[in-house]
C-alpha cells in the first residue's frame, strides 16, 4: 500500500488539471476515495456477503461501470473453477486477475480477487451485447416508464481459433428447450480424425453439449446456448457458438424474446465513468486479433472525452497505455495511476462455495480442462 501512496504523490500533478475543473469538493472527495481502507491489511477488513454478480440497476444514463471488485479468502479444496462459478465469473477472468497463483492448488487462505466490476460497452443499451474480448455478455431489458435500466451480464464460452465466433449486428430468431444438436459435418469430420466419432444427431440430455436452453441466432450455425461441460465457461473453447453456465441460459432464456437485437463485439479495451470518475478495462487482446493493440487504443482515446469535454491529454493516454500491458480485466481508476489501487478499494466477502457430492473430482475436473486445451491446439 505504500507503493499505492507513493505512486500518487509522484503524479498529483498530472492530475491537477483534471480535479481544479472539479473545484475543491472534487479534490476532496478524491483524496478521501484514495485513501479508504488503503492501509488496512484485507485480512483486517470487515466480512461482507457476495454481491449480485449478474443483476444490476443503473443510477444515470451517464453511468456505464457497474460492480465492485471483491475479495474472497480460498479453503483448502478451492479451486478457480469452483470459484468462477460460484461468483458468476468465467475461468479465464480468475486466471487474468490473479496472476501468480495456482489455479488448482491456491492453497488455504489465500486471497483471490473477483473481478465483478465491468464497463459498458459503448454501445446502444438495448438487447444483448456479446463482448468476446472479455469473454462476456450483457443483456439490457427493456425498462418500463419510470424504472430504472437494468443490465444482466455473465460470463461466456466463445469459438476457439479456428473456429472464431463472428462480430456483427443479428437477432435471436427462435428459441427451445432440450433441443437435439444436429452435428455440423466439419465438426463431425474434425472429431473422426480424432478418433471421437460424433453422431448425425445428438438427443437432448446430459451427453448434449448445447444443454437445456438454446438461442438461435439469424447468423447460419450460430448459437447462445446451454452446456453440458461447465468449466469451459469463460474461455474459447467452442466451434463458435456462445456457451453460457446452465443456470445462467435457463434464467435469461425467460426473458430474451424472438426478434431481440444481438450485437457481437471485440473490445479489449474499454473507458467508462462511474460517480465522475474514469475507468479503465484491459483484457489480453485475442491472439489472433487482425487489429493491433494501439490501433484499438488510439480509437479508444478519439471517442472518449475529459470530464471538461476535451480529449484525453498525453499523460493521461500514455497513462492508460501503461495499464493496458496489465491487462487484469478488472477496470482501474484512471486517477490513481496505479493499477494496485484496485487491491485498496475491494470488498472482502464471504466464501459461498459449498461442496457439491455430484461435481466431478479435482482430478476429473483437470482432465477435463486438459482435453478442451488439447482440443483447442489442434
Amino acid at each position: 500500500y505504500q507503493r499505492i501512496e507513493t505512486a500518487i504523490l509522484k503524479r498529483c500533478a498530472l492530475l491537477a488539471p483534471l480535479l481544479i475543473v472539479g473545484g475543491c469538493a472534487a479534490f476532496d472527495d478524491f483524496l478521501g476515495s484514495i485513501r479508504k481502507d488503503a492501509g488496512v491489511p484485507l485480512d483486517e477488513r470487515p466480512l461482507h456477503e457476495p454481491l449480485d454478480g449478474n443483476e444490476f440497476a443503473l443510477t444515470s444514463r451517464e453511468q456505464s461501470v457497474i460492480g465492485e471488485p471483491q475479495v474472497v479468502f480460498t479453503r483448502g479444496e478451492d479451486t478457480f473453477s469452483d470459484l468462477a462459478r460460484e461468483y458468476g465469473l468465467g475461468y479465464d477472468e480468475l486466471l487474468a486477475a490473479n496472476p501468480g497463483i495456482d489455479p488448482w492448488l491456491p492453497g488455504e487462505n489465500t486471497p483471490v480477487l473477483l473481478p465483478t466490476q465491468y464497463v459498458l460497452p459503448t454501445l446502444p443499451r438495448q438487447g444483448i451485447v456479446l463482448n468476446i474480448a472479455s469473454k462476456r455478455l450483457f443483456y439490457f431489458p427493456d425498462a418500463a416508464a419510470g424504472e430504472a435500466q437494468r443490465v444482466l451480464t455473465y460470463p461466456i464460452g466463445i469459438g476457439r481459433v479456428g473456429w472464431e465466433t463472428p462480430l456483427g449486428e443479428t437477432t435471436v430468431v427462435s428459441k427451445a428447450r432440450n433441443p437435439s444438436w444436429w452435428v455440423p459435418a466439419s465438426v463431425r469430420r474434425e472429431h473422426a480424425e480424432m478418433g471421437d466419432p460424433l453422431p448425425a444427431v445428438v438427443p437432448p440430455g446430459p451427453d448434449n453439449p448445447l444443454g437445456t436452453r438454446v438461442l438461435k441466432l439469424n447468423m447460419p450455425g450460430y448459437l447462445i446456448h446451454g452446456t453440458n461441460q461447465p468449466y469451459g465457461v469463460g474461455m474459447r473453447v467452442s466451434h463458435g457458438c456462445v456457451r453460457l453456465y446452465p443456470e445462467n441460459i435457463e434464467y435469461l432464456f425467460e426473458l430474451v424474446n424472438v426478434g431481440v437485437p444481438v450485437t457481437i463485439i471485440n473490445e479489449p479495451f474499454l473507458l467508462g465513468r462511474s460517480d465522475g470518475e474514469l475507468y479503465f478495462e484491459a483484457h489480453a487482446p485475442l491472439e489472433d486479433d487482425a487489429v493491433p493493440a494501439q490501433e484499438r487504443l488510439q480509437s479508444l482515446f478519439d471517442a472518449h472525452l475529459d470530464i471538461a469535454g476535451r480529449p484525453l491529454n498525453a499523460h493521461l493516454e500514455e497513462h492508460i497505455k501503461a495499464l493496458a500491458q496489465q491487462p487484469l480485466g478488472v477496470p482501474v481508476r484512471v486517477a490513481m495511476y496505479d493499477a494496485d489501487e484496485v487491491m485498496a478499494r475491494v470488498r472482502v466477502v464471504h466464501n459461498t462455495v459449498e461442496p457439491d457430492p455430484d461435481e466431478p473430482t479435482l482430478m476429473e475436473v483437470r482432465e477435463m480442462m486438459d482435453a478442451i486445451d488439447d482440443e483447442a491446439a489442434l
